[in-house]
């Protein structure tokens, strides 16, 4: 018998790869993801962070990004004023600063903890341009994603019992009415 935690790893597997084949991206992308663990276990968000739940959607939502070499944005939570956890790498490929601060479930959030504790070199930044992101329990992540942004509904509405809404981005039409788009 599948537990809940499984289900929610499922959940958040489906999301992702459902995202990614509607958003065409591509390896060196960058992916952003809010997740509230409080949220997907029920709760409110802030209010009751689980380690497990994030571990379950990261357990999800990770190895898909790798096997496609897409880069992981985890966004934290208000009280670290939503930075972002990614690969250092990946903060030198975009030329974002890095700053000092070490995400905790309970400052941060969970889910920033988990990326914080699996990537290979953890940096945090302030500020991202993502090409497509998940939304896990209201976290707000459209301030990290490029203009325009786009969204995409999925097989899934929720991850857990959390809500779950999801983006990916195309360039802006810019001309008239003798513009030509592809």
């Amino acid at each position: 018998m599948e537990s809940n935690f499984e289900r929610i790893t499922a959940q958040a597997r489906t999301a992702v790869t459902e995202l990614l084949d509607a958003a065409g991206l591509k390896a060196g992308h960058l992916f952003v993801v809010g997740c509230s663990s409080s949220e997907v276990l029920g709760g409110h968000i802030g209010k009751a962070s689980s380690r497990e739940a994030a571990d379950a959607v990261f357990a999800g939502i990770y190895p898909v990004l790798q096997e496609r070499g897409i880069y992981l944005a985890a966004q934290c939570c208000e009280h670290l004023n939503r930075a972002l956890i990614v690969e250092s790498a990946c903060a030198e490929q975009y030329g974002y600063d890095p700053v000092c601060v070490v995400p905790q479930p309970k400052a941060g959030g969970s889910f920033a903890a988990r990326a914080w504790q699996a990537f290979e070199h953890p940096a945090a930044v302030e500020h991202i341009r993502a090409h497509a992101g998940l939304d896990i329990g209201g976290t707000l992540i459209g301030m990290h994603l490029r203009e325009v942004a786009v969204p995409v509904r999925l097989s899934l509405d929720h991850v857990g019992r959390a809500v779950l809404l999801a983006a990916r981005t195309r360039p802006k039409f810019i001309g008239g009415s003798r513009a030509v788009y592809e």
